[in-house]
């Protein structure tokens, strides 16, 4: 059974769907949620889904081996970041190389680094007045969503669509492919 780590910032949705996707499969299940919000929404999607959650503090992730520590043991085939905003240390990509990915509300390399999260990815292609956007799921390395793309869907953008409406097409690219996918890499 391969085994699953997730970290998320926020709301979970993400993480929900990737933990109901792989429930009762015998090829993978999620093994832990870990976050560095403790007002984080993806606590009570995991906990309510029975999966164990851990949150950190910057000290423990980036200054100490805590969160290093907690990996090693879990011993994740895959580390799948699922709106979790702070930028991976090497000592942790170096670990576990070509385990760690995530997935990013646009088609990189557009609307990719530091600051640039869903609404404001939405937002900024909204504003740029783009007739296309997607989403891409790529491989985590030491600056902020230069990886290498593992995948990429895309759904047009209208001239009337709002910064909601973006969204929403962007959640559903998400709920449909980011399972599917993390289903791959395991294979």
């Amino acid at each position: 059974m391969k085994r699953i780590v997730i970290f998320a910032s926020g709301s979970g949705t993400n993480a929900e769907n990737l933990i109901r996707f792989f429930h009762n499969r015998d090829n993978a299940s999620v093994i832990q949620v870990l976050t560095n919000n403790p007002r984080a929404k993806v606590l009570d999607r995991a906990k309510k889904l029975n999966v164990s959650t851990l949150c950190f503090n910057k000290i423990a992730f980036t200054e100490t081996k805590d969160v290093l520590n907690i990996l090693k043991s879990a011993n994740p085939d895959l580390i799948v970041l699922a709106g979790f905003l702070w930028k991976f240390p090497e000592s942790i990509l170096n670990e576990f190389p070509n385990k760690v990915i995530n997935i990013h509300p646009a088609l990189l390399p557009k609307y990719g680094g530091k600051g640039m999260y869903g609404k404001f990815v939405h937002e900024a292609v909204v504003n740029n007045k783009e007739k296309e956007t997607g989403i891409t799921i790529h491989y985590v390395n030491e600056h902020y969503d230069e990886g290498a793309i593992i995948f990429q869907a895309k759904c047009d953008v209208k001239d009337t669509d709002t910064v909601q409406d973006v969204a929403v097409k962007i959640h559903e690219l998400e709920m449909e492919y980011f399972p599917k996918v993390v289903e791959k890499l395991l294979k």
